[in-house]
């Protein structure tokens, strides 16, 4: 029997919990402050909810983040050095080199892992694997009608009025994206570390008024061939801003956990 904690306790945790295998419990919930009472009442004495690392009662085989990027800044580190595993969701928190550097050597000096989730797109193990040998070029193209992108810096990019054709609106490396785009980051930076890195991946961004679902393509070309690959990404229906691939790369790795065959 493994035990888990989850950082954070929002949709993507909720649907996690809802289809854990029957040999992986739930022992912890690291939340806010905020709603520490709240969730004590929503998921009972069975799990312990706590608002900090520190507050540790039963340390659990594995700590699956799932709280935004903020999570990993906030407890990434006091986890790791806790000498437990740590598997992040919130890639795009990466992108602070200095968080980076600061969590891989903590990792290393207290003898585990962190395990980076493929999240809401697919193809980073043929990414990572093709990188061994060698990638001339990895784009990630993000594509969503004019709503998705209202409200970011898109607004600034895109003049909505004249729109009537798919129009790339930005070209940058995946660093300047999320900087520039955060709530993109996490795509971009998982497929980044998986290949090339931040600053030689190239990220596309484009505005499509015939969408009527967000479209992830990734494209690499290397010593190995080339690689092309489409996700139309759905939501969870509990959460309209929740990508539902996301939560089930989480729980992938939970019914790993004890297989003996694992792909």
């Amino acid at each position: 029997m493994k035990t888990v904690m989850f950082i954070g306790y929002g949709s993507m945790a909720r649907k996690v919990h809802e289809m854990l295998p029957k040999n992986v419990i739930l022992s912890t919930v690291l939340a806010s402050a905020r709603s520490a009472s709240r969730l004590k009442a929503e998921i009972g004495d069975a799990v312990n909810v706590i608002t900090s690392v520190d507050d540790l009662v039963e340390v659990p085989d594995i700590a699956i983040e799932m709280a935004g990027q903020e999570g990993v800044k906030e407890h990434g580190l006091k986890i790791l050095k806790k000498g437990i595993p740590l598997w992040i969701v919130s890639v795009g928190a990466f992108t602070d080199e200095k968080l980076a550097i600061a969590l891989h050597d903590a990792a290393k000096a207290h003898g585990v892992k962190i395990h980076i989730l493929a999240g809401a797109v697919a193809g980073i193990d043929g990414i990572n694997a093709a990188s061994l040998a060698g990638l001339d070029k990895v784009i990630d193209q993000g594509r969503k009608s004019p709503s998705g992108w209202q409200g970011s810096h898109a607004d600034e990019l895109i003049d909505y009025d004249s729109l009537d054709k798919a129009t790339v609106f930005f070209t940058g490396s995946a660093r300047d994206a999320a900087t520039l785009f955060p709530e993109n980051s996490n795509v971009a930076a998982t497929i980044a570390l998986a290949g090339v890195g931040l600053d030689d991946t190239q990220v596309e961004l484009v505005v499509d008024p015939a969408l009527e679902h967000n479209i992830h393509r990734i494209m690499a070309e290397g010593t190995f061939g080339k690689l092309e690959i489409s996700i139309t990404g759905l939501p969870l229906a509990e959460n309209p801003r929740t990508s539902s691939l996301a939560a089930f790369s989480a729980l992938r790795l939970c019914h790993q956990l004890d297989q003996a065959l694992q792909i």
